[in-house]
């Protein structure tokens, strides 16, 4: 191990020893977000079977210059991912000549309301899917195209242009279709699970410390409405599967493969805790 990481590891280390011993706590603000003149929902009433009476949206636990940058959609340096998800929806792909407009039109009217009920329940995998994969599935079966790479850019960028069509919108999974129920239930076995050497779980942080700081981090619920999200500390575009493989990094667990079963369990379990909330992509984060 360099340096370097041993270095990170001994803070993080730091950081979690003084969470678990109380650590500073704050709330978050009561403040509305609004983007462009759409009034985004970040209070909403807990859906029957959650942890927490309200869910709460990532953005009301950062600061206020973070805070400003993704009201502004001027500002939102995530905006540029948006950008080039709107080049790759025209543009042309694979052995049938098609581009996602070819088959969807405008994505403004075909793509609103869409990226508020993924992941979703697809019969001929048998499984649960979210946007990523449905985009894959299209290129494959109806584009004659390659599926992406996991975050390839292109993927990143019409991931985001696609849920982007959604802003406002409130999140609302189908628990009734197909299996996904029994996948919401592997989810949340696995939110609940303490892996790695540092012997934390999803609920570690996003629940029984929610609203503590670790390091200068304020711990939110963890919600996934803003996904594909802009990061600072990362200065890019961070989907939701490499967020949930970061987190399980920094346990010193092992990390599953993007798209596993595991992690789709997860992704449908994590989705379900932001019931209500808008819709947010490109949210802005530390």
């Amino acid at each position: 191990m360099s340096r370097r990481s041993i270095a990170a590891l001994s803070a993080l280390c730091a950081g979690v020893a003084a969470l678990m011993a109380g650590g500073a706590w704050a709330d978050p603000v009561d403040e509305v977000l609004e983007i462009d003149g759409v009034e985004m929902i970040t209070r909403a009433p807990a859906p029957e079977g959650h942890p927490f009476d309200e869910v709460l949206s990532g953005w009301l636990f950062r600061e206020a210059e973070t805070r400003a940058t993704e009201a502004d959609s001027f500002e939102n340096p995530g905006m540029l991912s948006v950008e080039r998800g709107a080049d790759v929806w025209e543009t042309v792909d694979g052995a049938m000549g098609k581009s996602c407009a070819s088959c969807h039109d405008a994505a403004a009217v075909s793509m609103k309301g869409v990226g508020a009920r993924y992941p979703k329940w697809d019969a001929d995998s048998g499984k649960p899917v979210n946007v990523e994969l449905q985009i894959d599935k299209c290129r494959v079966e109806n584009m004659g195209a390659e599926a992406y790479k996991f975050d390839d850019p292109d993927q990143v960028a019409l991931t985001s242009y696609i849920k982007h069509q959604s802003l406002g919108v409130p999140v609302q999974l189908d628990l009734e279709e197909g299996e996904m129920q029994s996948w919401w239930d592997k989810g949340k076995q696995s939110y609940y699970t303490r892996t790695g050497q540092l012997n934390l779980a999803c609920s570690s942080c996003h629940e029984a410390s929610m609203g503590k700081y670790i390091r200068a981090d304020h711990l939110s619920q963890g919600q996934a409405n803003g996904f594909p999200t802009y990061r600072f500390n990362t200065s890019g575009m961070v989907s939701l599967h490499n967020r949930f493989r970061g987190c399980i990094r920094d346990t010193r667990a092992e990390m599953p493969k993007a798209f596993s079963d595991e992690l789709m369990a997860l992704e449908v379990y994590v989705t379900w805790r932001g019931t209500g909330l808008s819709v947010e992509t490109p949210a802005v984060r530390q």
